[in-house]
């Protein structure tokens, strides 16, 4: 008998319960969407626009470009294959490497800071 009439008054309520439930189960999503937005903004979009600007770097690398790998190595590119990349690292010194582990291309500013690193070392063995 009780039993019975919980679920007349469950039934009594008609629509209005199923509604107003319908909007409760929205809300409750509400917050997994907002997080979703976030870690998007915040982690995804960035590291899409990230891998792009190195993809187009490596399809703008060409033979004579001062590079520097994801090891710390520095080189001119001596030789371009489809997967490949020859660095000329030292004066009788070349290494072949995945394309994809060249990081950056150098400036020539840069290449004028390693130039004063040079003497610099030099004068202190003097």
């Amino acid at each position: 008998m009780l039993m019975e009439s919980i679920a007349w008054a469950e039934g009594a309520s008609g629509g209005g319960a199923s509604a107003s439930g319908g909007t409760s189960g929205m809300l409750s999503l509400l917050p997994f969407l907002l997080i979703f937005v976030i870690f998007y903004f915040l982690l995804i979009r960035p590291q899409q626009k990230k891998q792009k600007q190195q993809q187009s770097l490596l399809d703008a690398l060409k033979k004579g470009d001062k590079v520097v790998t994801t090891s710390g190595i520095w080189g001119t590119i001596t030789n371009i294959g489809k997967e490949t990349v020859t660095l000329q690292i030292a004066d009788n010194t070349k290494i072949k490497m995945q394309r994809e582990n060249v990081s950056r291309v150098r400036g020539e500013e840069e290449d004028k800071e390693k130039d004063k690193d040079k003497d610099k070392d030099k004068d202190k063995d003097a």
